[in-house]
């Protein structure tokens, strides 16, 4: 081996990196474009009883208030078929309404003028019922979104792949897209979920490959905040790093406003989306002589309510501090009870542990971004 020459390319290294979207045909979902290069939008599901409208209505009031862009609510039975149409004219985002088994529940919600209708192929019935619904849907300009899950697979296609595979997941969307064609109707978007990572992405990148429909991304019953949270982030994480994926939806077993929390944070983490304020914090170690968990956590419930993108480098000891701290907007190096408050890199002040929040919350407030 020639020692002489450089490990690593120095036109690699110096080149920006790019995040090439796939080219996809727009959608309007209400007032909101997904595809064609629009905005990736984050999509969360009520957890109500959609019958009872003012508590379906106080949870979409709440998701809004957390940065969701489209909403999806379940019209599964007459109770919530009956209180659609006011839970779209109370809405201030896209409502979307999930449908499985009963296509006039379909028929029920595209009367209440919902954004959008998801239809699993999987179990919504015959083509003549599916012919129904794409008729009113046609009529009144709303988009479906063939939602396709590895656990409600057709029979017969399952029982061709012997198991769910990501072709079987594309060949159940693509028949559907099929009946769709050949009735003429154009507006619409797909997705083919698992909770099987793998499996997921292997099939949404078939049907990127193959189509130019845009998809909604999502791995289905990710599971509680913190197993949810990290397979999400793998699987919807991995596909928008190649550029697949227009709209997304993280499924937890928890409140939805946590839904978009994390759907945010991983479009922020790719750089997909405009960040709000953003805490860096060290892991930790021996050397730490402040209690940087609770500056940490008191300083995140703090600014949780700001928009305005801005880093915060939170460091608690002085051997990474210093400098970690000088490259974020506004940082911290702290040791021994005190910290040093940094200014887009410049040094301001020396000020006491119990002063750090109070200190970083009114910088925030003053900060003017570039």
């Amino acid at each position: 081996m020639d020692l002489s020459l450089p490990l690593y390319s120095e036109t690699l290294l110096d080149a920006p990196i790019e995040h090439t979207r796939r080219k996809s045909r727009r959608v309007m979902i209400g007032n909101i474009p997904v595809g064609d290069g629009a905005p990736i939008s984050v999509q969360s599901m009520t957890k109500t009883k959609t019958g009872d409208v003012d508590a379906t209505v106080a949870q979409i009031h709440r998701l809004e208030e957390a940065g969701c862009d489209i909403v999806r609510v379940t019209v599964n039975d007459w109770e919530a078929a009956d209180g659609i149409a006011e839970i779209v004219r109370q809405s201030n985002i896209p409502v979307v309404a999930d449908i499985h088994i009963n296509h006039v529940f379909a028929l029920k919600a595209i009367e209440a003028n919902v954004a959008k209708v998801r239809l699993n192929p999987g179990n919504i019935g015959s083509i003549a019922r599916i012919h129904e619904v794409l008729a009113q849907a046609k009529e009144k300009r709303i988009p479906i979104r063939i939602g396709v899950n590895s656990g409600s697979l057709e029979k017969d296609i399952l029982d061709k792949h012997g198991y769910p595979t990501a072709e079987a997941l594309f060949e159940s969307a693509m028949r559907h897209v099929q009946i769709c064609e050949d009735f003429g109707f154009e507006d619409v978007l797909i997705s083919v979920k698992s909770t099987d990572v793998r499996l997921m992405i292997d099939a949404y990148k078939l049907v990127a490959e193959r189509t130019d429909f845009p998809l909604h991304l999502g791995v289905t019953e990710a599971g509680t905040t913190r197993v949810g949270s990290i397979k999400s982030s793998v699987g919807i994480g991995s596909l928008l790093s190649q550029g697949i994926g227009d709209t997304i939806r993280v499924s937890l077993t928890d409140e939805p406003e946590k839904e978009i929390e994390v759907g945010k944070e991983i479009l922020r983490t790719l750089g997909l989306a405009t960040r709000a304020v953003e805490i860096i914090a060290c892991p930790t170690c021996g050397r730490l002589d402040i209690d940087l968990f609770k500056v940490t956590r008191e300083l995140e419930a703090a600014v949780a309510h700001i928009k305005k993108p801005v880093k915060i480098a939170l460091l608690g000891c002085v051997v990474n501090g210093p400098g970690e701290a000088s490259e974020a907007d506004i940082g911290i190096a702290a040791g021994k009870g005190v910290g040093i408050l940094y200014r887009k890199g410049v040094m301001i002040k020396r000020i006491r542990e119990d002063e750090i929040v109070a200190t970083l919350l009114e910088e925030v407030e003053n900060f003017q971004p570039a």
